[in-house]
């Protein structure tokens, strides 16, 4: 039959005074007894370390609650001293203590949790630990739990003092392809100095940086795509605006920072005034809301300044710009100069762990499958719809088109609008991935643009190259020379490209690209 507790006075005092090296070891032994004892109280104690409400006298640790003390071990309640201290905790004591209380979870009949602690224990290996290891490891039936149990082993003996066993750590370890891995065996390079140690180490190592290698390609891979969805998201509506209307809109910037307020709101009502269950479902109620509010202002700004200046862009380049300038100070009145917070959803948290170094963060992932539903969605309208004939009529040949019946002038209106409220549409994604502030729009309408001119005035097939293109060129750029060369080389790039293919990826054919 097992005692009633395994914790003793001494050991609770062994726990919390000290210096950190006894304290550290004091600790193990206590876990390791604690789990061959199934002790309730270790845990408790350990708990009480970490929250900071423990006081020590000279030979006794005493765990305070609601202002009283109690003794750790048999849970009476006793009187505090005067002369009792604190228990003060560094960085390096809480992390030690944050392992061992996963550690004690390393029997626990749920699998989720002996993994969760095991993988603990392998982000701090220590020699001291390896009983509790041994003792998982012998009741251990989960195969995948197991692997691990024995690369918690050989991390914990890396640090022994015999080197025939570091040297067996260092041979095990080299078949875990992780980056933690990496990281324990370059800190052992540091201070190893026996010869064949050191130079299975660097073995170890080599062959852990062949395998993370596909995990950094993919990486970037995937980096560059979302770079890319975010790119095109953003340049769908400037290719309506400017690809087929010829408006240099600078205040496309502007018209995606409203579709990011437009979110930030929704959050708040849903706060405000909708139960907590209900709050993950305010991005999908932001997204007609982000469109609608920017294509209004889009609506608006073509009504009242744009459509005087059809055929004349410099004039439409400076009214817009004034316009975005007039757009970031209202902002900056109504919702302050600082940015804003925008919560992601529970449902957008975490993400797709396909290799041990490579991780798709949700977020990332839904936006690049909301680009393509979007652009989807524009095709269909310009390609299939009465809208997007008379849109392409209009923009191909206004007086013919006038003179068969279309309202030109709502057309206009329409299409600018529908420009105007995508951008709203990708200030709503961007809001998930970024900062929301009254600066928003300038970090992307420069590239926007840019994504336009190389795609082909005009092509949505050529927007999606161009974005796709850029985005996955900026971020392999940026692995090999840091993020400011990296656009100054994407840069000389598009400025080369121009030179030898003006009107970009898909240039425009027939009568229209003559005029």
């Amino acid at each position: 039959m097992l005692p009633a507790h395994a914790l003793t006075d001494a050991q609770a005092h062994a726990m919390a005074a000290g210096e950190a090296e006894t304290r550290i070891e004091a600790i193990a032994k206590a876990v390791t007894a604690a789990v061959e004892q199934a002790d309730e109280k270790t845990a408790a104690f350990l708990q009480a370390l970490s929250d900071d409400a423990v006081k020590t006298t000279a030979d006794k640790a005493i765990v305070l609650k609601d202002d009283k003390g109690y003794d750790p071990v048999t849970g009476a309640e006793v009187k505090v001293p005067d002369d009792a201290e604190d228990v003060i905790n560094n960085n390096l004591m809480r992390s030690e203590l944050e392992v061992a209380l996963a550690a004690l979870q390393i029997v626990n009949p749920d699998e989720q949790v002996r993994g969760d602690a095991v993988n603990a224990l392998l982000k701090a290996p220590s020699e001291a630990r390896l009983p509790l290891i041994e003792k998982a490891l012998a009741a251990e039936k989960n195969a995948a739990i197991r692997a691990k149990l024995e690369l918690a082993r050989s991390a914990s003996q890396l640090g022994s003092a015999d080197p025939a066993k570091r040297l067996i750590a260092a041979k095990a370890l080299a078949d875990s392809k992780t980056p933690d891995t990496k990281l324990l065996l370059n800190e052992r390079m540091a201070e190893e100095e026996d010869a064949a140690v050191k130079k299975q180490l660097e073995a170890s190592i080599r062959s852990i940086d062949e395998g993370l290698v596909w995990g950094e390609r993919l990486g970037q891979a995937f980096t560059g795509i979302s770079l890319g969805s975010i790119l095109l998201l953003v340049a769908l509506g400037l290719a309506i605006t400017y690809g087929l209307m010829g408006v240099i809109n600078m205040a496309h910037g502007e018209l995606m920072m409203i579709g990011a307020y437009a979110t930030y709101l929704m959050q708040g009502v849903f706060q405000r005034w909708l139960p907590e269950s209900a709050f993950g479902w305010y991005l999908v109620a932001a997204i007609p809301v982000s469109f609608l509010a920017s294509a209004l202002v889009g609506a608006a700004l073509e009504r009242s300044v744009i459509r005087f200046l059809y055929g004349r862009p410099l004039e439409t380049l400076l009214a817009t710009w004034g316009i975005s300038l007039m757009l970031m100070q209202l902002v900056r009145n109504l919702f302050g100069a600082q940015n804003v917070g925008v919560e992601n959803p529970a449902w957008m948290s975490g993400g797709i762990q396909l290799l041990p170094n490579l991780m798709l963060p949700w977020n990332r992932v839904l936006i690049i499958l909301f680009a393509a539903l979007v652009l989807a969605g524009v095709a269909f309208l310009i390609g299939k719809t009465r809208l997007g004939l008379f849109v392409r009529g209009v923009t191909q040949n206004r007086p013919i088109a006038s003179c068969m019946g279309v309202n030109t002038a709502r057309i206009d209106t329409y299409a600018f609008a529908l420009g105007s409220g995508i951008a709203g549409l990708a200030g709503c994604a961007l809001s998930q991935v970024g900062n929301v502030g009254p600066d928003l729009g300038q970090s992307y309408i420069v590239d926007s643009f840019m994504v336009v001119v190389v795609g082909g005035v005009g092509q949505l097939a050529g927007t999606v190259y161009a974005a796709m293109g850029l985005g996955i060129l900026n971020k392999l750029f940026e692995g090999w020379a840091g993020a400011v060369l990296a656009k100054i080389a994407v840069l000389v790039l598009i400025i080369v490209f121009i030179q030898k293919r003006p009107q970009g990826i898909f240039a425009m054919k027939g009568r229209s690209a003559e005029a």
